[in-house]
């Protein structure tokens, strides 16, 4: 951050702003067209496609901006971002495709079609930076050794979890000590929520009931977990990751592991409900050198072997342009997978299923997400989180029963089957 504000400085001070195309207008891409518009110079706000060119526009009126142009193709986006004018439309290949957005920022959390703006914004040369978790977890690999393949950046966001939990992996193992568990804290874990049970926080909020069900029924905090431990090379203790019930200060969690058994493993990727302080992320880490222990005994973190670290917050938008500006001027990803998938995001059956039924999306009324070893998920044939929505049942399904492959039907032609199996292809 302190290299970013200087480098977004001296591009006010130069005239040379930071151009982002944005897919996606709810309130997540509500809150990050105001972070820039209102809080970021060195920064603009260049293009907004949305389904409805109404949520485009109403980004932009919301922060401040009345007067936008209406673009329908990629020269009618050029030609208003070089006039300096902000650009709606609900063509999100034009965003992509126009030659002087210089990042685009994904702010949707549907897979297929982030898969497809993604691939768009890569074929253009141009940076993603997403902040849809379930599109990395389940071909974030892939999409990320395209994009370094491509000498470009995909990234997830410094204000989600998983990017805080990434900044704190990176500080910790920076002063030299080794983290074993990554975790997030959650206030509420209950797999059998639903948009109906969900529907009075959603309209409180003004968010989305599906969206609002997925952090409730655990989906969600299972593709964060997920995207950290392919970016670290972490795993998970079991199916589900341990998911404690905890009460007290994550500082408290260091005797709550077997440090032998984290070193085996790798480290995991685990979660904490009801742990002070919320809702930010924890660290666990240790370190052999004697001397370095007396040093952090007497700083008051404790005898060892794991030692606590913290972040105490995730402020999700209001950190998305300072991510935006390390793909484009540090060429640095906030967070990304390192190589092969580690853990993946299984389907597991939210109540007894027929056969014919079809799947329904995220955050629904079927199925909830948990974290796999990507290797089980391989040999199972477990189906993913990620590719279960639009899929038929091709038998019954048992409450808690983890879907498989072959429970299903999937539809054909879509595009993240096709990355799912480039995936495997790539990395064997």
């Amino acid at each position: 951050m302190m290299l970013v504000d200087r480098a977004l400085a001296e591009r006010e001070r130069d005239g040379r702003p930071i151009r982002v195309g944005m897919i996606g207008a709810g309130f997540m891409g509500r809150g990050v067209a105001r972070q820039i518009i209102q809080y970021t110079p060195g920064m603009v706000l260049a293009a907004v496609s949305n389904r409805t060119l109404s949520g485009a526009e109403r980004a932009y009126r919301e922060a401040g901006v009345d007067k936008v142009s209406i673009a329908d193709s990629v020269a009618g986006v050029v030609k208003a971002v070089s006039a300096g004018q902000p650009v709606i439309t609900d063509d999100p290949l034009a965003v992509c495709a126009a030659e002087n957005i210089d990042v685009i920022c994904d702010v949707t959390g549907a897979v297929e079609f982030g898969a497809m703006i993604s691939l768009a914004a890569f074929e253009a040369g141009k940076h993603v930076v997403t902040m849809n978790a379930e599109l990395d977890g389940t071909v974030g690999p892939l999409l990320a050794h395209r994009a370094r393949s491509a000498g470009l950046i995909f990234s997830g966001v410094d204000g989600d979890q998983p990017g805080v939990e990434i900044n704190l992996h990176r500080f910790v193992s920076g002063i030299g000590l080794t983290p074993l568990v990554m975790g997030n804290i959650k206030g509420l874990q209950d797999r059998f929520r639903t948009p109906t049970t969900q529907a009075s926080f959603a309209a409180k909020w003004g968010q989305d009931p599906h969206m609002v069900t997925s952090f409730a029924d655990g989906t969600k905090v299972s593709f964060e977990q997920a995207i950290v431990a392919n970016a670290v090379g972490m795993t998970v203790a079991r199916r589900g990751m341990t998911g404690s019930d905890h009460r007290g200060h994550v500082d408290e969690l260091t005797g709550a592991y077997d440090v032998d058994r984290l070193i085996e493993l790798g480290g995991v990727v685990d979660y904490v409900v009801g742990a002070q302080p919320g809702p930010g992320v924890f660290c666990l880490a240790t370190i052999e050198d004697p001397t370095q222990k007396h040093y952090l005994n007497l700083y008051k973190l404790g005898e060892g072997p794991l030692y606590s670290f913290y972040t105490p917050y995730h402020l999700c938008h209001f950190e998305v342009p300072t991510s935006l500006a390390r793909a484009v001027d540090f060429n640095d990803a906030v967070i990304a997978a390192a190589g092969p998938p580690r853990v993946e995001v299984v389907a597991t059956a939210k109540a007894d299923l027929d056969s014919g039924t079809v799947i329904d999306a995220l955050g629904g009324y079927h199925t909830y997400g948990e974290a796999e070893s990507a290797s089980a998920t391989t040999t199972e044939r477990l189906l993913p989180m990620g590719v279960a929505e639009g899929c038929t049942l091709v038998r019954p399904v048992s409450k808690d029963a983890t879907l498989t492959y072959d429970d299903v039907r999937i539809p054909e032609g879509r595009l993240i089957d096709k990355l799912r199996a480039e995936q495997a292809a790539v990395f064997g």
